[in-house]
């Protein structure tokens, strides 16, 4: 797809090192073998799509304290202390607290197991990071900090794929904190659980909610040039295949809509849009709102989730999955088919095109079910294969909550009406799966994400603080 993404801030990782400095002179062939495993442990991380902020080899709490205030400062998204060997938990404590980044252990030793025969007492040494393991978990957890950790060997694949799954959660988290979210228009009347309070995302995830109003997409759409609309048709037609029911004046009008939605998203910095106007007989602020499709998918496809239906969660929830690598399209219940055992589950209204499983459908609409005004949508099944459903609920008293279930997209017969439409397997009866899913506390929309993310979500769940619900049947 040639669509390029908007770049965004990079997951920022500060690294420590240490083992205990008493050790350097009994045993003159220790230290460098452990700085040699810190220097492999910064190489594998650098290669996981993050930024590295290498603090050093400290020996005593004192070292400790100065690594911990350069990492302080460096605004770390997660910390890694890598236990080479026994080190005390005062040289970690204060890493720990000062940083207000979480932090992960690493007890990573040479290889997978000792060379027993031929060891001796320094050898051994360089296999003992696990030796410090229940005293940093006792201490952190004394000093109000929480604990996670990571035990394997320097080139165990098992361990690093549990490494990467806390560094693609510390990028959701720095993606909330750093965060704009851009709020348009109104909420669609009636739809009680899409209310959200911007000041609770604040709260609860960190960011900013930027309220917007119709018009502020309304004067960019006026000084887009007819040159520039031109362009952004020729850029879809080689993204989409066109149906003979897409009217060219409507597909001009979407074009015009994307590229002003191009310059809101920048001129207001905005990460995520949560976007709805209902507008009156065919008035320029209808059209407006009508017009979003198009460029909305185009804008969730290069990493700027937008969502329909004034669904802020929703969007916050497809955040969550594009930056897991997972798409994360915008999703709700259509049917249930009994006879294969699957959920029919998509929207009308943006899509993310990178997940779709075939070159996505630009379909020409005369009227949108339940919105006024008329336009073109997007049409695709989401790529066969395993996929997780990821929404973002609300409780009684204002909690957020994490509401994820993992099925299988298979083939067969779907509507052609303009929604993104896949048939979801969950393994068991299509009934009981929506009953459990409705019972656990997600709201209308949801993202619908490639890949099973479960284990992805719990760590993003213990960084953000929130609950995650798994539904299975």
């Amino acid at each position: 797809m040639n669509l390029e993404r908007i770049t965004p801030r990079r997951t920022r990782v500060g690294l420590v090192a240490g083992g205990l400095g008493a050790y350097w002179p009994q045993f003159p062939e220790l230290l460098p073998q452990l700085q040699a495993s810190a220097r492999r442990v910064a190489e594998r991380l650098s290669g996981m799509d993050c930024e590295v902020v290498d603090a050093g080899f400290v020996s005593d709490e004192r070292e400790g304290a100065a690594a911990a205030e350069k990492l302080r400062v460096a605004d770390c998204d997660l910390i890694i202390g890598f236990l080479t060997t026994y080190l005390t938990s005062s040289m970690l404590a204060p890493v720990a607290q000062r940083s207000g980044a979480p932090v992960l252990l690493l007890n990573l030793q040479p290889t997978e197991a000792m060379d027993h025969a031929n060891f001796d007492t320094g050898a051994w040494l360089a296999y003992c990071g696990a030796c410090p393991l229940p005293e940093m978990a006792n201490a952190f957890r004394r000093v109000g900090v929480e604990f996670r950790s990571v035990s394997g060997y320097l080139e165990d694949e098992r361990a690093w794929t549990r490494i990467e799954r806390w560094i693609k959660a510390a990028g959701v988290r720095a993606a909330f904190r750093h965060g704009r979210h851009g709020l348009l228009g109104h909420l669609y009347p009636g739809m009680m659980d899409v209310s959200t309070d911007p000041t609770l995302v604040t709260a609860q995830l960190g960011g900013h909610v930027e309220i917007l109003e119709i018009d502020d997409l309304r004067v960019r759409v006026e000084k887009v040039t007819d040159d520039e609309t031109k362009a952004r048709m020729d850029l879809a037609k080689e993204i989409f295949d066109l149906d003979d029911s897409v009217v060219e004046e409507d597909f001009a009008w979407g074009a015009r809509v994307s590229v002003a939605l191009d310059r809101l998203v920048e001129d207001f910095s905005l990460d995520t849009l949560a976007y709805y106007h209902r507008g009156l007989d065919g008035e320029t602020h209808e059209r407006v709102g009508a017009g979003f499709i198009l460029g909305a998918s185009l804008l969730t496809a290069r990493g700027i989730p937008a969502a329909g239906e004034f669904e802020l969660r929703n969007s916050l929830a497809m955040l969550v999955m594009d930056r897991l690598g997972a798409g994360g399209s915008f999703t709700e219940l259509q049917a249930l088919n009994f006879r294969d055992n699957v959920v029919e589950m998509g929207h009308d209204g943006p899509a993310h095109l990178a997940i779709s499983a075939r070159r996505p459908l630009l379909r020409g609409l005369g009227v949108y079910h339940g919105k006024r005004g008329w336009g073109v949508s997007v049409e695709f099944d989401v790529k066969h294969g395993p996929v997780t459903l990821l929404g973002l609920g609300q409780e009684r008293d204002g909690r957020f909550t994490l509401v994820a279930s993992e099925g299988e997209v298979v083939p067969g017969p779907l509507l052609e009406i303009g929604n993104t439409t896949s048939r979801v397997d969950f393994g068991g009866n299509p009934g009981e799966w929506t009953d459990a899913w409705s019972a656990a506390g997600v709201n209308h929309h949801w993202a619908l994400g490639t890949g099973h993310r479960v284990a992805e979500l719990e760590a993003v769940a213990d960084l953000l603080g929130l609950e995650l619900r798994v539904v299975r049947v």
